[in-house]
């Protein structure tokens, strides 16, 4: 698997296919395995024609682990993204990020829209602004001795899914702290590229689409029917309406 050095931290990724770049920004305690190979998001796009770029973020994957929560504010990890696309000479792309992934996507469209031809908001609503996500519950789950010990119903979910993908839970706990910035209003309506927002009816953490809509003028809002926030990210739906989407953009 292909990495490079954003300073001393380095960042795994994998870049397949020929055509006008996306680049995929994984979620929180995921991986770009889990988040994008596995459900087919890689092939998909690359079967639409599109060079697909994936990394792992900062403390997941094979990407560096850190333990210091200063280390993952969301501007430092959005920075490893237009890093990547610097190592790999794209000027310009789509981006797609999910959940955390999608945080740091909002935050380029606001700082970078040059960087981005289309930003495609998959897993937040209006917890952008509002937050709602995991907190303070789910570092301590991942921090605990054994998931036997986790009582809270949401760090249990999440310490479950952690060792499932076998994951450093200590840099896991350290990112989940220092990315906790939320967006204001003010910032959100500020952002101008073309954006979707993809979120699962059943989504218990994203917040309402609908509302982020609301605040991010012209953004298109895509409802993916009964899925909550893990089974929203392969559903058909959501592939769909994403590929509809960019062909919009050609």
């Amino acid at each position: 698997m292909p990495s490079f050095l954003n300073g001393d931290v380095e960042i795994a990724y994998l870049d397949e296919g020929e055509g006008d770049p996306i680049l995929l920004v994984h979620g929180f305690a995921s991986t770009k395995n889990v988040n994008w190979v596995y459900p087919a998001w890689v092939s998909e796009l690359r079967k639409n024609g599109r060079r697909v770029v994936a990394l792992d973020n900062r403390g997941h994957g094979d990407s560096a682990k850190l333990y210091d929560a200063e280390s993952y504010h969301i501007p430092i990890m959005a920075a490893d993204v237009t890093a990547l696309m610097d190592h790999l000479n794209i000027e310009r792309a789509d981006i797609m990020g999910y959940s955390l992934g999608a945080r740091m996507t909002a935050w380029l469209a606001l700082s970078q829209p040059h960087r981005l031809r289309s930003a495609i908001f998959g897993g937040i609503g209006i917890g952008l602004i509002e937050g709602g996500g995991p907190g303070e519950n789910v570092a301590a789950a991942l921090e605990a001795d054994s998931f036997e010990v986790v009582t809270d119903p949401v760090g249990r979910t999440f310490r479950a899914f952690a060792d499932q993908t076998r994951s450093d839970r200590r840099a896991l706990a350290a990112c989940l702290r220092g990315s906790r910035r939320l967006m204001t209003s003010g910032e959100a309506a500020e952002i101008t590229v073309p954006v979707l927002i993809a979120v699962g009816t059943a989504d218990e953490i994203a917040g309402s689409a609908p509302a982020l809509g609301k605040i991010i003028r012209g953004s298109q809002v895509l409802d993916i029917p009964n899925r909550d926030h893990m089974r929203a990210v392969g559903d058909k739906v959501y592939k769909s309406g994403v590929l509809d989407f960019l062909s919009k953009r050609q």
